[in-house]
């Protein structure tokens, strides 16, 4: 029987599942040759730099959050389907779909949270770096306000589901999802109350 040849795509797979199922603190040359069923060498040729896979690992989690949510936003449809049909609670279900990912697959989420972002010096590159860029519009469409308040609010609302996302990753046996969306919603009527609110006159 032909030896088997261990490529990249399955180094870096292997790597991810571990890093999944047991965070990116137990990915090593070792686990990863384990898991393969192979010698750590054809590993070694491939992890030269630690670094470089955990950064290939963690664009792999980025990837699989996108996925995920996108299945809970819209039933498995496409995003670009899912931002055409989008329904009024569009929004909130993003947020909620981030907390069921921080108690579902909690050290994904944290290779999410971790992940070095180069050229990131103000919140406005990170929401370009992390939001969708059509929410922004189907908000500003859904709620009647001009597209820089819909950013600010899917701002205000991105960086708190973040945290709490990190609440829900980081604690155990954890905060039970409906306290979660409750304190989420709260949150939601509070920055939609301060963007509605109209423009004082001059």
């Amino acid at each position: 029987m032909p030896k088997q040849r261990i490529t990249k795509e399955m180094v870096v797979s292997a790597a991810f599942e571990l890093a999944r199922s047991s965070g990116i603190g137990q990915v090593t040359v070792k686990s990863i040759a384990q898991k393969l069923n192979c010698s750590v060498q054809p590993i070694y040729s491939y992890c030269e730099n630690m670094e470089g896979l955990r950064n290939e690992v963690a664009k792999r989690a980025r990837l699989f959050i996108a996925r995920y949510v996108e299945a809970c936003m819209a039933g498995g449809s496409s995003a670009t389907g899912a931002a055409q049909s989008a329904s009024p609670d569009l929004f909130r279900h993003t947020g909620q779909a981030y907390v069921r990912l921080a108690k579902e697959e909690p050290h994904v989420l944290e290779m999410f949270l971790f992940q070095k972002r180069e050229n990131v010096a103000s919140l406005e590159d990170f929401y370009r770096l992390e939001a969708n860029q059509n929410m922004a519009k189907i908000i500003a469409d859904q709620l009647g306000v001009g597209l820089e308040k819909a950013k600010q609010l899917h701002l205000h609302m991105l960086l708190y589901t973040i945290g709490l996302g990190a609440v829900c990753a980081v604690t155990s046996p954890g905060v039970s999802a409906d306290e979660i969306f409750l304190q989420q919603e709260q949150a939601y009527e509070a920055f939609l109350k301060a963007v509605l609110e109209p423009e004082p006159k001059e």
